[in-house]
């Protein structure tokens, strides 16, 4: 057991050196691999936390962070007083699930990767025919456009851009940092988005945007479309985002 616990750490160090994921979420993916791997059912208990910090050899709180995560993806549940325990979920859950509504800046991090915002540009502009549609406003009525790109080490993984109904915004927008997450931006204005449509395809991304912005190596990339509506089904985000192939992929459950 000392032996298996050793090449176990061992392992851990060496992948950290590998990975460019944040050590939070490879903790997590060990986690949920020793569950299946241990042949863990739904109600039984998982490792105290300082069982899980001996055996992958990492800080409690990295632990402890990774196990907020795998909760929140409902693979495991607390009872206070008792410990952790694996969920029935776990038996169908995958990785990365398309269906989960979330900002692009929390699902690169759930992802794994502590990436670097580059804002393009933000500019003021007509909403176009197909836009307008989706946002449900008049063709040509006032749109706010962002562009963004995200680095991994100065690698750029994925490209976005945005448009929001230029009315559900204050006249001043000077103070507002767009290298932020969106969600979290328009939470501020009231204006949080719950809920999506959205649609997936595997593209490239467009000639001129690659040779504007230098990504020409960019390669194939996963192209989600979608509008977001705030609580009352209201749409106030239509957003491209290019992920990079090589970087992201995405799972589904079918029932």
């Amino acid at each position: 057991m000392n032996e298996r616990l050793r090449r176990e750490g061992t392992n851990a160090r060496t992948n950290a050196r590998t990975d460019a994921r944040t050590v939070v979420a490879r903790v997590r993916d060990r986690i949920a691999a020793l569950i299946r791997d241990d042949g863990l059912k739904p109600g039984d208990r998982l490792p105290t936390e300082a069982q899980l910090t001996g055996r992958f050899a990492i800080s409690r709180p990295a632990v402890r962070e990774a196990l907020k995560l795998l909760e929140q993806d409902g693979i495991i549940f607390v009872e206070h007083g008792r410990g952790r325990f694996v969920s029935p979920v776990a038996a169908v859950t995958v990785d990365r699930p398309i269906t989960v509504f979330e900002s692009v800046t929390d699902m690169a991090r759930k992802s794994g990767y502590a990436t670097v915002t580059r804002v393009l540009s933000v500019s003021e502009c007509p909403a176009g025919p197909a836009i307008a549609q989706r946002l449900g406003l008049a063709p040509g009525a006032p749109a706010l456009r962002l562009e963004k790109l995200r680095l991994l080490s100065g690698l750029p993984i994925l490209y976005s851009v945005e448009t929001l109904p230029r009315h559900l915004l204050p006249a001043d927008l000077s103070g507002v940092d767009w290298g932020g997450s969106l969600l979290k931006i328009l939470d501020g204005f009231g204006q949080r988005p719950s809920m999506s449509a959205a649609a997936v395809s595997a593209v490239a991304l467009p000639a001129d945007v690659a040779a504007l912005h230098g990504l020409s190596d960019f390669g194939p990339a996963l192209l989600i479309v979608e509008t977001c509506c705030n609580p009352a089904g209201l749409p106030v985000i239509h957003a491209a985002d290019y992920h990079r192939g090589s970087h992201f992929s995405f799972s589904f459950v079918r029932r």
